[in-house]
């Protein structure tokens, strides 16, 4: 039986990945901060943290990292590894779409984030692990993200959303299950071996399109709140808001071309139509 760790387990992602490495018939270590438990006697929950002490790690067959990838890259050059486990890590499609913002700190995040791709890929290449990298673009459907489920619980709570005029920038959210299925379709395909993909949703929709989508999924009525995106810069560049570079970005298109995933490995995301299980976190 193969075995396999999850690092970011309790993720958006890992709560996908879990059910569908099982159903393939692996025994599936997951790392999390805090003490968990499971009825499947094959998923076993270790508590770790990649910036501070791991537990020692039984013998593995693959790894996959679905939290930040600076973090794991440290961790995985000098971890005690035995073997030479098969290595599926996420980055960000940050990498690209940040690199050159005119916020110094989105720019520094890409410059991260692509240090971190560079060390990971050395260290797989040094430990003779074959290694896939995966750049998503924005997560949803788990109720865990930091981008659309804080709007649409916001939304959902005080019944109003704010409708950005002029935010036509492209957006192509992608669901956290569509994910987890790529991680197992590429595990063992030779065609993803040292490869790096962009990975976007099924479909492409500007900002303003994509939060009417999350306000049409929620249960109760929510009302759309005109704002002119003119007026909602003003306001940010007036209280220094950290939030005026994301303002900024609303007219760009943040989108991902994954035509080398569909033929290396037959992604096929679905497209944006979420109902309201999609911002609740299962636990």
């Amino acid at each position: 039986m193969p075995v396999s760790l999850i690092v970011g387990a309790s993720g958006a992602t890992g709560r996908f990945l879990q059910p569908r490495l099982l159903a393939a018939g692996h025994e599936v270590v997951a790392l999390s901060r805090r003490p968990r438990d499971s009825a499947d006697a094959r998923l076993r929950w270790l508590c770790g943290d990649l910036h501070a002490t791991m537990p020692p790690l039984p013998a593995l067959d693959a790894i996959f990292s679905l939290g930040p990838l600076d973090a794991f890259a440290r961790w995985f050059a000098q971890a005690p590894i035995a073997g030479t486990p098969r290595v599926i890590a996420f980055g960000s499609m940050s990498v690209e779409s940040k690199r050159d913002s005119a916020d110094i700190a989105e720019r520094q995040l890409a410059e991260r984030l692509r240090q971190a791709e560079r060390e990971l890929v050395g260290a797989a290449e040094r430990r003779g692990c074959r290694w896939t990298l995966y750049r998503p673009t924005l997560i949803y459907g788990a109720g865990v993200d930091r981008s659309l489920t804080p709007i649409a619980r916001f939304a959902a709570r005080w019944h109003v959303v704010p409708r950005l005029a002029g935010a036509h920038g492209l957006r192509q959210p992608v669901h956290a299950e569509d994910l987890a299925e790529a991680c197992v379709a590429a595990l063992t395909n030779p065609r993803t071996y040292e490869r790096i993909y962009a990975l976007g949703g099924g479909e492409r929709l500007a900002f303003a399109t994509m939060i009417e989508r999350v306000r049409a999924s929620l249960p109760t009525l929510v009302v759309p709140l005109p704002v002119p995106l003119a007026a909602a810069r003003i306001a940010a560049s007036l209280v220094r808001s950290k939030r005026h570079a994301a303002l900024e970005r609303l007219t760009t298109d943040l989108i991902a071309d994954h035509a080398a995933a569909m033929a290396d490995f037959g992604w096929r995301p679905r497209t944006f139509h979420p109902d309201a299980s999609a911002w609740i976190a299962a636990d």
